[in-house]
C-alpha cells in the first residue's frame, strides 16, 4: 500500500515535471510571441495544452490501476480539477501582477509558473487521487470470495 502510494507519487511528479516544461515552455514563447499583449491569455492557452499531456499521462500511466472504465465522466471530472488548479495558478500571477504590480516576465513566471504551479499541483494530487481516478486496482481485480474449506467442499 506504502510502497503503491509512493509509486504513484513519482510517476505524479514526472508528469507533473513534464507538464511544467511544457506548460511554462509554451508560455514564455507566447508571452514573448504572439500573446505579448494578453499573458493571463497565454498562460490559460499553455496550461490547457499541458493538462491535455497530463490527462494521458496520468490516466494511462500514473493511475492506470485506478481508472475506470467511464473514460468521460474521469476527463469531465479531470478537467473540472485542472480548472480549479488552473484558478490557482492565474490567482496567483493576477494577484502579482494587477495587486502587487510586478509586471515583468520574470514575476508573472515566478507567480504563476512556480507559487502558482506548486499550490495547484498539491490540489490536483489529492483531487485525482480521491475524485478522478478512484476505482482501485483490488476493487477490479478481487474474485469473488470462496467458502471456509474451499472450492468443492459440500
Amino acid at each position: 500500500m506504502i510502497l503503491l502510494l509512493w509509486r504513484e507519487v513519482l510517476k505524479f511528479g514526472l508528469v507533473g515535471g513534464t507538464g511544467w516544461l511544457i506548460d511554462n515552455g509554451l508560455y514564455a514563447w507566447l508571452w514573448h510571441g504572439p500573446m505579448s499583449g494578453s499573458t493571463i491569455k497565454a498562460r490559460v492557452v499553455s496550461t490547457a495544452v499541458a493538462t491535455i499531456f497530463a490527462w494521458f499521462a496520468n490516466r494511462y500511466w500514473t493511475f492506470r490501476h485506478r481508472r475506470s472504465d467511464h473514460v468521460w465522466k474521469e476527463f469531465s471530472q479531470f478537467l473540472l480539477m485542472n480548472g480549479l488548479g488552473l484558478g490557482i495558478v492565474v490567482a496567483c500571477q493576477f494577484v502579482s501582477r494587477y495587486v502587487l504590480g510586478f509586471t515583468s516576465f520574470s514575476a508573472d513566471f515566478i507567480a504563476g509558473g512556480v507559487v502558482g504551479l506548486v499550490l495547484a499541483t498539491i490540489f490536483r494530487y489529492l483531487a485525482y487521487r480521491y475524485f478522478v481516478f478512484t476505482v482501485e486496482l483490488a476493487d477490479i481485480d478481487t474474485p469473488e470470495p470462496v467458502g471456509l474449506a474451499g472450492p468443492g467442499s459440500a
